[in-house]
């Protein structure tokens, strides 16, 4: 875990380290937990404190540079941009819908009938509402 933001990496994940940074910051981002203007850390900081490549750290910020999350101000740094509200519902939607498909594509792969995912994902909802 970074001690600059709180991003997570799994080494043991199949998923590239330049990914999980980025799906992590479009979270944090969309979320509302970094605000627009947000200072986020220099690419060789996050990078130190990720314990990863700077050419991790910065393909991940050109990602989501080009993708419109992020801005770099040449001298200043780089900020979380603005994204409008309609947007950021798009977004926070399919990030879900991604991450259920991918939850229902691991299921089928291990040859788990759709009543048993089903009934996994409403026991998943009954104890995250338990926890509120």
């Amino acid at each position: 875990m970074s001690n600059l933001l709180p991003i997570h990496i799994d080494e043991n994940s199949r998923t590239p380290i330049y990914d999980q940074i980025e799906s992590q910051l479009k979270i944090l981002i969309v979320s509302g937990t970094l605000p627009p203007g947000t200072v986020l850390p220099s690419i060789r900081k996050l990078a130190t404190s990720l314990s990863c490549s700077v050419i991790t750290t910065r393909r991940s910020y050109q990602n989501l540079e080009q993708q419109g999350y992020i801005k770099t101000i040449q001298g200043k740094g780089t900020f979380v941009a603005h994204i409008d509200i309609e947007n950021k519902d798009e977004q926070k939607k399919a990030a879900v819908k991604k991450a259920l498909k991918d939850a229902v594509s691991l299921g089928k792969n291990y040859q788990y009938s759709d009543e048993t995912l089903l009934t996994w994902f409403t026991a998943l909802l009954k104890e995250e509402n338990e926890r509120d």
